[in-house]
């Protein structure tokens, strides 16, 4: 059986237990190429963002294309769970030490107590980890993909990172951003995903420095070090 099969396989399962589905949407590859695979055996797909900073014009270009690509689907955006931890330890702002610490799951609960939607579809892969790998061939999952006491599926966990690609230009969808070529190139307080906003995106960076001023360390750094790299070579000559 072939990943595609397969993964008709679980959505098929799934929408015989529900006409309406969440997807954590990422704007990553296995994000588009998902919700391509999803959207027509479903009333409904909401999608969730989970934002860095909001309305971010690169982001917002794939919410934009989904929205009217596929006319069942729309999109609620809130802030990553990550982003409780940036504000309680003051990573580039002020620490509050009295917000608390989320997890994935509490995004998850969060929004199904919002949205009255319990069945949640997720872009984790086998090949992402081994951790992952464990995960998805838990006894808890049927066709390794479906986990029915959680209500959290996976229909991507027997793809590769070469299928999802191959998945993507076949159907004419669009390339994810790619903020560096190594693996998790996720937006994040990073200096190839600010030199790439920085040559791309210049009026993105702009907002992630309004709404983290203190972060523009990281340019700054960048810039010191090139100085000292070019007065080392000026010696050297």
């Amino acid at each position: 059986m072939n990943v595609l099969t397969h993964t008709e396989q679980v959505v098929k399962a799934v929408s015989q237990k529900t006409d309406r589905i969440l997807l954590f949407y990422s704007c990553g590859k296995d994000s588009i190429a998902m919700l391509d695979l999803i959207a027509p055996h479903f009333k409904e797909v909401m999608c969730v963002y989970m934002y860095f900073v909001k309305g971010l014009s690169h982001i917002d270009r794939f919410i934009n294309y989904s929205k009217v690509k596929y006319p069942n689907v729309s999109f609620i955006e809130v802030p990553h769970w990550n982003m409780s931890r940036v504000l309680k330890i003051g990573l580039y702002c002020k620490p509050d030490p009295k917000i608390k610490l989320l997890l994935l799951k509490d995004i998850v609960e969060r929004v199904r107590v919002k949205t009255g939607i319990e069945w949640c579809f997720y872009g984790m892969k086998q090949a992402d980890s081994l951790n992952r790998r464990l995960m998805l061939r838990g006894d808890d999952y049927d066709l390794q993909a479906i986990n029915n006491k959680t209500k959290n599926v996976y229909p991507l966990s027997l793809w590769k990172k070469k299928e999802v690609l191959a998945y993507l230009k076949s159907r004419n969808l669009p390339e994810p951003i790619q903020y560096s070529k190594e693996a998790g190139n996720g937006l994040w307080f990073d200096l190839k995903v600010y030199l790439f906003l920085k040559d791309n995106y210049p009026q993105d960076l702009q907002k992630i420095l309004s709404a983290f001023p203190l972060s523009e360390k990281i340019l700054y750094d960048y810039q010191q070090s090139l100085r000292s790299q070019n007065d080392e070579r000026g010696r050297i000559k």
